[in-house]
């Protein structure tokens, strides 16, 4: 397994950190669960292949998953945990092949999954600060997480992610105040631009967000169309059916793939470079109204 290397450049950082659905065992359609919702069509219980899964592990709908409501496969990203415990941890042996290890291989998943999605955060914390502590303690917080993903599956199921989860939240904050110093929000008198806020339905365009800090915030079907995210926490933000057109994200903090893919925007928003534009966002931002229902609350 590569362990991190301190000297290595930012996109090497997180290649590890991409997913690779070639050389996985269609982790994510087995091993998660999910429920009748607007986001899939059916239930499935966890660690049951999705009836949609071909033999050779590819989605036999893969091309129309949104239109077939399965928009909640669409958004799902699993930061590399798919092929690291696929090919690395249970040796390139999948679960069809030896069925007895499946609820182990299943399980393992899990963790490494919310193990690489910190491992993202912490990457991109690494290049926003210029904190010498801060930048020991993400160096040794990363370093812990690549030292439980050598140990093997018994140390990894055994491995304490939310005291790490706590850990890395309080160095996330610390980060994003740091980089968000330099900016002025524009918040009104009820104070609503916090985190956790309640923005669902919002219409933010005339709002100054830059420097924010909307971490956790709902801004489910929230109307940002041109606006300037400079700045803005993000971090945990749901962004269900929120819209992106024109939008500048450029230079969000903590922001994930996950929530673009639940996002609504177009050719014209503004990216970071390490994160891709969804492929849905032309036809919906062009074809759908605010109110058309697309991944609605």
């Amino acid at each position: 397994m590569t362990s991190i290397d301190a000297s290595s450049t930012p996109s090497d950082d997180r290649s590890a950190l991409r997913a690779n659905c070639a050389d996985c065992f269609a982790l994510c359609c087995t091993a998660f669960g999910f429920q009748r919702s607007t986001d899939f069509p059916i239930d499935k219980p966890a660690g049951t292949p999705c009836l949609n899964l071909a033999d050779d592990f590819s989605c036999t709908i893969h091309e129309s998953l949104r239109p077939r409501g399965f928009r909640g496969c669409t958004v799902f990203d699993c930061f590399g945990a798919g092929q690291l415990v696929s090919q690395e941890l249970f040796g390139g042996t999948s679960w069809r092949e030896r069925p007895g290890p499946s609820a182990e291989m299943f399980a393992t998943f899990s963790v490494v999954r919310q193990l690489q999605e910190m491992s993202w955060y912490l990457v991109e914390a690494a290049e926003r600060t210029a904190a010498s502590d801060l930048v020991a303690h993400i160096s040794r917080l990363r370093t812990g997480i690549q030292r439980t993903l050598d140990g093997g599956t018994s140390e990894i199921l055994a491995y304490d992610v939310e005291s790490l989860r706590a850990d890395i939240r309080s160095v996330l904050i610390d980060v994003s105040e740091e980089a968000r110093g330099g900016y002025l929000a524009d918040t009104a008198p009820d104070d609503d631009l916090h985190p956790s806020a309640d923005l669902a339905g919002r219409d933010l365009r005339a709002r100054r967000l830059c420097g924010a800090d909307l971490r956790g915030a709902i801004l489910i079907g929230a109307d940002l169309r041109g606006a300037d995210l400079a700045g803005v926490d993000l971090l945990g933000a749901d962004l269900r059916g929120a819209r992106l057109d024109g939008a500048d994200l450029s230079d969000t903090l903590f922001l994930t793939q996950m929530q673009l893919n639940a996002a609504r925007g177009d050719e014209a928003t503004l990216l970071p470079a390490t994160l891709d534009r969804p492929g849905h966002w032309a036809t919906a931002s062009h074809t759908s109204s605010p109110t058309d229902g697309e991944l609605s609350p």
